[in-house]
């Protein structure tokens, strides 16, 4: 497998309960390095654009919504196969169908507030990291 970069990012309702260095320990006892790392808050603006792949979905607006409702602690994850091991790290979307031990199963509140949010494809997760940091902020 090829080392990959991925993106992360811990959702509102993660951040309004003190769970990124809980979620961060999950994340690193699989092998997987945090290499960039910042605490933000999405202008509506910024949530549309990065998730108008579903615009056209019913729940965009409250995604939108959500992702606005506080602030968010967007990543970059490296390490062999980083997309796919960050998903199985997450866990199915909704936390009744995850896996035991996955940031869902153990965090999340609903399907809704899942508490992350992890890049779907190789493709993706260069696109989505470029949205949120510049190359100089990401350090191996």
């Amino acid at each position: 497998m090829a080392i990959q970069r991925t993106l992360s990012i811990l959702k509102p309702d993660a951040t309004r309960r003190n769970l990124t260095g809980k979620i961060n320990a999950v994340i690193e006892s699989t092998g997987l390095k945090i290499v960039a790392q910042k605490r933000l808050q999405l202008t509506q603006a910024q949530a549309e654009a990065f998730y108008a792949v579903h615009k056209e979905r019913p729940f965009f607006g409250e995604l939108v919504s959500f992702m606005i409702s506080g602030p968010v602690v967007a990543q970059v994850l490296e390490g062999e196969d980083a997309v796919q091991k960050n998903r199985d790290i997450m866990g199915a979307t909704n936390p009744k169908d995850a896996a035991p031990h996955t940031v869902r199963a153990q965090f999340a509140e609903s399907i809704e507030a899942n508490s992350v949010h992890g890049s779907d494809s190789a493709e993706n997760a260069v696109n989505e990291i470029k949205f949120f940091f510049a190359e100089i902020e990401i350090n191996a």
